[in-house]
């Protein structure tokens, strides 16, 4: 007897994304209903106000330390607390509880030992770390928003080496606001670059493509990467200019950027972008989870007063299979 659509899709291999939100929705309703904090009126899973991010935070030291950090940032570059880091499910609040606490007490062994495990292809002596990086001048981003990383650990000179970008209940990577803004009809400009409004203001992006040899992978695509993949790309452009790693951190629980079947077959955004990557280029691109991070934590017992908190905060307990 032939299966239904229906019992088909219990049987699909793959995590589903709305399974995933669901739950992290859940788990953030009930962590802040324990802590007898304000909800907003409509969204039980994020606070009442944006100024109560501090209260989406584990621990008062890193929130502390990225108000700091936002009071004494330069107001040509102010620190970018996300609109929506009040919100239970926020990919910055997540990032900042779970590696905020490893920047303060200096203790990176257990990323490392992440990428260890990725194979990433670099001497890693890290010896601190800090959140949002970004530079204009990789892509002459002379206006706007520049490309920015979530988080960079650098070396002994204080050189960035590692970068990294998190994500969490987000269904795509950042695509092109030109494309989206009906202002370009998507055609790849590979072999035109003129004809790409970004290339023509005078951003790098496309020279930074060639120059580190994407354009002979991509000079058969009809479509622009970019209007779809923009964030991918100038991020891993802008780790490799700097003789780095980028790292894309992303739960497991989501099919979205990385993720494997119960068939043990790879899915996600991330296994499909690596296939436009020169070879010579992917032992610097790696891509860890949430609950690896978490398992090094646990194994290292040095962080046994907040890692138990981020588990039951992200119901990591539950969900983890």
């Amino acid at each position: 007897m032939k299966a239904s659509s229906k019992q088909l899709a219990r049987q699909w291999p793959y995590p589903r994304h709305k399974v995933f939100e669901k739950q992290l929705r859940n788990a953030a309703t009930k962590w802040f209903k324990q802590k007898g904090f304000i909800p907003h009126s409509n969204i039980p899973y994020c606070l009442k106000d944006w100024s109560d991010w501090p209260k989406n935070m584990i621990l008062k030291d890193v929130a502390e330390y990225i108000q700091k950090c936002k009071d004494e940032s330069k107001d040509e570059k102010p620190y970018p607390l996300h609109k929506y880091i009040h919100h239970g499910l926020s990919s910055q609040a997540m990032v900042f509880n779970l590696i905020g606490p490893l920047i303060k007490r200096n203790d990176f062994a257990p990323l490392v030992k992440c990428l260890q495990a990725k194979g990433v292809d670099m001497p890693i002596d890290v010896k601190s770390g800090a959140f949002e990086f970004e530079d204009r001048k990789v892509f002459n981003e002379d206006s706007g928003q520049p490309t920015s990383i979530d988080v960079v650990l650098k070396d002994e000179k204080d050189q960035p080496m590692i970068f990294i970008e998190s994500k969490l209940v987000e269904k795509v990577f950042g695509g092109c606001s030109v494309f989206a803004g009906g202002d370009c009809d998507g055609r790849n400009p590979v072999n035109d670059k003129q004809s790409c409004y970004l290339h023509y203001i005078g951003r790098k992006y496309w020279d930074l493509l060639e120059e580190y040899g994407f354009s002979s992978i991509l000079e058969n695509e009809k479509q622009c990467v970019f209007s779809a993949y923009y964030q991918f790309f100038r991020e891993v452009l802008l780790s490799l200019d700097k003789n780095g790693v980028f790292v894309l951190l992303s739960d497991e629980r989501s099919p979205v950027f990385y993720c494997k079947g119960k068939n043990g077959k790879e899915k996600g955004l991330m296994p499909f972008l690596m296939d436009f990557v020169p070879e010579e280029h992917k032992s610097r691109i790696a891509a860890i989870s949430v609950q690896e991070v978490v398992e090094q934590i646990k194994k290292s017992n040095r962080h046994q007063d907040w890692i138990g908190i981020f588990e039951k905060k992200y119901d990591l307990i539950n969900g983890h299979k």
